[in-house]
């Protein structure tokens, strides 16, 4: 079953009043939201018509890594270039914390030249900074502590599979980590139940946990067993037990986290047309298994291609909403 596009110019009077940055997905509206998912089927509509929009044209994006990246930087990087826009490449040698530069200074320089700011870094702050003194919009396309732009677009994927946002039960198995973050927070936007099996010693944030607890609208449950998580649920998903910069724990983290694979008879525990999901990279063997990861409930390569639709759905409603 796939989503029909809900054009948002029909349904309500008002437009949501947009962010100036997207930062973090904690205290955004959820009709805002709902718009940039909106936004996002409808370029994906008319990519390859004649008439394709191109609402960034003249725009220029300034993407800044400091991390490797594939699915980000391209989708980004494409997804401008199909809006119309440009980019401009930037590295730690121009950007970074205590650099040749300051980071205000960075962000003002950038905001005379740029209609968009994003990012893929270590540290939250730095984001935080460049949010903090940028007069155009940031936006966090991955910290240690969050990753809001993929888990919009697996939100976007789990709706175009027609499943209801408000209703489903997500299971997490695996570390709590940045992915983890960005999915408790979107557990204040969408009644989604969420269940996270995580082992002891690698819990997420314990202040955001308790905040996404109170907030959230569906429900949060931590366990220790992943198949007590994933009983029953709509969606399993699961990323790297070895985040970038944690190589050096790879070994220690393998056996910590033994028992908490996701594998066929894990898979078996969910509802039988549960979605499986990952973020990527993965490290097949590891936290999943090549069944699970290449089986008919996998939609990993789904959600690496809707980061492409998502973003670009981002972009211009972050520009057409602060007026870049």
């Amino acid at each position: 079953m796939s989503h029909a596009p809900m054009h948002l110019e029909e349904t309500r009077t008002t437009m949501p009043e947009a962010p100036t940055h997207f930062v973090d997905l904690l205290g955004l509206e959820r009709e805002w939201v709902l718009r940039v998912l909106d936004r996002a089927d409808q370029l994906r509509d008319a990519r390859g018509t004649k008439g394709v929009p191109r609402p960034l044209s003249g725009r220029t994006a300034a993407l800044i890594f400091h991390k490797p990246s594939l699915r980000t930087r391209v989708s980004f990087t494409v997804g401008m270039h199909e809006l119309g826009g440009d980019v401009v490449d930037l590295s730690a040698a121009e950007v970074s914390e205590n650099g040749r530069e300051g980071l205000r200074d960075v962000a003002q320089v950038l905001s005379t030249m740029c209609s968009l700011i994003v990012i893929r870094t270590f540290a939250h702050r730095i984001v935080q900074t460049l949010a903090e003194h940028a007069t155009v919009s940031v936006i966090n396309a991955l910290t240690d502590f969050s990753h809001p732009c993929q888990i919009l677009s697996d939100l976007y994927t789990l709706r175009r599979a027609g499943r209801d946002l408000d209703r489903v039960t997500v299971a997490w198995v695996g570390d709590g980590n940045n992915v983890l973050h960005s999915w408790l927070q979107a557990a204040t936007l969408f009644g989604f139940r969420l269940n996270l099996a995580v082992p002891d010693g690698f819990e997420p944030d314990g202040g955001l946990f308790i905040e996404a607890e109170r907030r959230s609208r569906g429900g949060i449950r931590r366990t220790r067993d992943p198949r007590e998580a994933v009983s029953g649920a709509d969606v399993v998903y699961t990323d790297t037990w070895t985040s970038m910069g944690q190589e050096r724990d790879a070994e220690w983290r393998r056996v910590m986290f033994a028992g908490f694979q996701v594998n066929e008879a894990l898979m078996k525990a969910a509802k039988p047309d549960a979605l499986f999901m990952h973020c990527l990279p993965a490290h097949r063997g590891e936290e999943v298994t090549d069944a699970v990861m290449d089986g008919p409930q996998s939609v990993v390569i789904e959600q690496a291609a809707n980061r492409l639709h998502l973003q670009k759905g981002l972009m211009a409603e972050l520009v057409r909403g602060n007026g870049a």
